[in-house]
């Protein structure tokens, strides 16, 4: 049933039908790709409403590029009578179906899972929504920033002056795609066993909770409101930001040993004795104090010449880069997180690949550049069982858009 172009990759053969939009959908099925999944993202006449996202490439999305790697892409009018029918022709021939939709959009569609898996009792059936199918908020719309403060990650995010704010990235999306993600590789894994595929579902809400970790487990233990962390460790001291000469620097001597290690290398072996610093609990309790006695040390050098001394001294430190640094770093540089592809109409682009590194994942990460709107549909359509006539056909009634560039996966 399923092609299998590259052997070597883990999901090889996978095939996915990605009815996905926007980021939280189409950064799930992304992961898929990057493990070797067939990817068929299909989308109406107009595109994803990712690709009206600026900043713009020679009038490319950003955003969509972030999002759409390793995809093949088809477009298809989604209120069109025959649009269900492909698409169910289509779901019959894939192992994953992953959709973002509002709840009960897919059941409009005649494609909600009680009736795929009637009809497809191996199908995994993925589901990605803003607050869970059901339920009192169950119907509302899924917006990042939305769920970011909704899940309580933005009032334990921010300092007193700044008060809660966002994650700089749309951390809600981007987590419920991985946890979706993972949630179909569990399924797939169980389905070699059973025979029988299973509905996955989570949110953008339900995957903010999920990484909610010791600031959720004090208030369900203790009962305890966590505050705004700012840029220290919420149980940890001294453990965050600190001034240097020219800028800020990460430092985090997490053990007793390493604290012992700073105030040597700080030239304040006393405060090792001092009642105020004496072990974490009260250092936690001076935790100001001890940032501005800290400072007053650090600003005599620069934050390189701190990092050398404390990493050499293994007290973990390292400076807060900004993307420009970020991509010109040595050891970014050398794990080889970028990765050069050829886009249907931009050319040469660089992308962020795959942070996964396996055995079976040779070489590059990125085998296809995000497609252009409607790039595969045709010979998606034809590799599934349509006549080139049938093709034509539908192509002729604006059921589904062919784009006028090609692309060969490397």
């Amino acid at each position: 049933m399923h092609s299998n172009p590259h052997p070597a990759l883990p999901l090889a053969g996978i095939k996915v039908l990605d009815l996905t939009r926007a980021l939280a959908g189409p950064f799930c099925t992304m992961i898929l790709g990057d493990f070797g999944a067939d990817i068929i993202k299909v989308e109406p006449l107009d595109g994803d409403m990712i690709r009206l996202w600026g900043p713009f490439d020679r009038g490319t999305s950003a955003y969509y590029l972030s999002g759409n790697r390793n995809k093949r892409g088809m477009a298809l009018d989604f209120r069109h009578p025959d649009a269900a029918a492909v698409l169910l022709a289509m779901v019959k021939q894939c192992d994953v179906v992953v959709e973002n939709f509002k709840p009960g959009t897919m059941e409009l569609l005649g494609l909600g899972y009680d009736t795929l898996s009637k009809l497809c009792p191996q199908l995994v059936y993925v589901s990605v929504t803003g607050f869970g199918k059901d339920g009192p908020a169950g119907g509302q719309p899924g917006f990042d920033q939305i769920a970011q403060g909704y899940s309580g990650l933005m009032s334990v995010t921010g300092s007193p002056e700044s008060g809660p704010t966002r994650v700089g990235v749309a951390i809600g999306d981007q987590t419920s795609g991985m946890w979706a993600a993972l949630g179909a590789l569990a399924a797939l894994m169980q389905r070699h066993t059973s025979g029988v595929g299973q509905r996955v579902d989570t949110s953008l809400l339900a995957g903010l909770v999920g990484l909610l970790s010791v600031q959720g487990q004090r208030y369900l233990s203790l009962g305890d409101i966590p505050g705004l962390a700012g840029n220290t460790h919420p149980v940890i001291a001294p453990y965050g930001v600190f001034q240097t000469s020219d800028g800020p620097l990460n430092i985090a001597p997490a053990t007793s040993e390493m604290w012992l290690k700073l105030c040597g290398l700080l030239g304040s072996s006393e405060w090792a004795t001092d009642p105020r610093f004496i072990n974490n609990e009260v250092r936690i309790a001076h935790r100001h104090e001890l940032k501005q006695a800290i400072e007053d040390k650090l600003r005599h050098h620069t934050r390189s010449h701190w990092t050398s001394l404390f990493l050499a001294a293994g007290i973990p430190a390292g400076p807060i880069n900004n993307m420009a640094d970020v991509f010109a770093d040595a050891q970014v540089q050398h794990l080889g997180l970028v990765e050069e592809v050829e886009h249907a109409s931009l050319g040469m682009i660089q992308q962020v690949g795959s942070p996964v590194r396996m055995d079976n994942l040779q070489g590059h990460s990125i085998r296809r550049a995000p497609p252009v709107l409607g790039q595969h549909t045709r010979e998606i359509l034809l590799e599934m069982g349509w006549s080139p006539g049938d093709i034509t056909d539908l192509l002729e009634r604006r059921v589904v858009l062919q784009s006028n560039t090609q692309e060969t996966a490397t």
